[in-house]
């Protein structure tokens, strides 16, 4: 019969799905010099490590993984914690290096999962689909033996019915189909988003591979595990869960659009990525002025100079801009 997905797109993901689509435009017709666009995009990939194997319990911080993407090491981290962001980052490099690729197969799965577990997984075979039964949560993922059957008819419904809807939509189906299916005994969840991300590089949503929805999954992963299990609470109905992911890819584009504006009239060598913690700061200027104790509170950063450390840059950028008395001052966007 074939994979047939049971959806709606609400009035609330239509707009998403437009806001989308002008956030796709604004960043392809930048005028980001050719020569920052690897530089973001290497910025991109370490949020991505970082996030997608945080929201499996890796403790790297972001820094740390950025280390580790620029070639250098950690030598007090687990060797397995070390390898899951590196296979990570070897995974996306892999993804990247296919994104024109008209459609995905079984082998092009097993070979992503063979990148992701290399001397990472608990539990085994790795770059094969599992050969035994599993249980996750209140979740019974279909029969192994049923396995290689299911992932070939949600692949060949994101080659065909799939490549007619909007890039996120088919995105979102293969991402929760995949998960429900939990086609390997363990690497799925990065698996899984590993095959989203490479459908909407295949669609051409992040033409310069700079943005990390990944990043927003992570910041309320709570919420992410939630809404995934909502869908079988909804009897399969995938509506509540495309909505999620389009709201997620908008914030995600959004974030991207940051750092381009961030970069835009920079001289080379000039270091310009913004910061987790500053995104989150420019994102409360929209709202309201704030002062230095409010910034403080709201990045959980504990002491004046930290919260400096953050500012300091967005100020010399005409970011943001310092207005008030010395003691009563509040910073606002400019």
């Amino acid at each position: 019969m074939g994979y047939k997905p049971a959806y709606t797109i609400t009035s609330r993901t239509a707009g998403l799905l437009e806001k989308i689509s002008e956030l796709r435009t604004k960043i392809e017709m930048s005028p980001v010099s050719v020569q920052w666009r690897p530089r973001l995009e290497r910025d991109a990939f370490a949020r991505l490590a970082h996030t997608s194997t945080a929201i499996e319990g890796n403790p790297l911080t972001f820094r740390e993984v950025e280390i580790l993407s620029k070639g250098g090491d950690l030598p007090m981290a687990q060797r397995r914690y070390k390898n899951e962001v590196l296979n990570y980052l070897a995974a996306l490099r892999y993804i990247t290096a296919h994104s024109s690729k008209k459609a995905l197969t079984v082998k092009d799965v097993l070979r992503v999962h063979a990148i992701v577990g290399r001397d990472a997984l608990e539990r085994e075979p790795i770059g094969k689909f599992r050969d035994y039964q599993v249980v996750i949560r209140q979740h019974r993922p279909p029969r192994y033996q049923d396995v290689p059957g299911l992932v070939s008819e949600l692949l060949d419904w994101v080659n065909f019915q799939g490549k007619d809807l909007p890039a996120v939509i088919s995105s979102a189906i293969l991402h929760y189909q995949f998960e429900h299916i939990h086609p390997f005994g363990d690497g799925n969840g990065r698996v899984g988003r590993l095959l989203a991300t490479w459908e909407l590089y295949r669609r051409k949503i992040d033409t310069y591979h700079i943005f990390s929805i990944d990043e927003v999954y992570w910041e309320d992963r709570d919420k992410y595990f939630s809404i995934l299990r909502s869908v079988q609470e909804a009897g399969g109905n995938l509506s509540g869960w495309i909505e999620y992911v389009a709201a997620a890819a908008a914030e995600a584009l959004g974030q991207a659009w940051k750092r381009v504006q961030a970069i835009q009239g920079a001289k080379p060598g000039e270091e310009l990525i913004l910061t987790p913690k500053q995104e989150r700061l420019l994102a409360l200027l929209r709202n309201s002025p704030l002062g230095i104790n409010d910034i403080m509170k709201e990045l959980r950063v504990t002491t004046r100079a930290g919260a400096h450390h953050i500012i300091k840059p967005l100020l010399e950028r005409d970011l943001i801009v310092r207005r008030g008395g010395h003691k009563t001052g509040k910073y606002v966007l400019a």
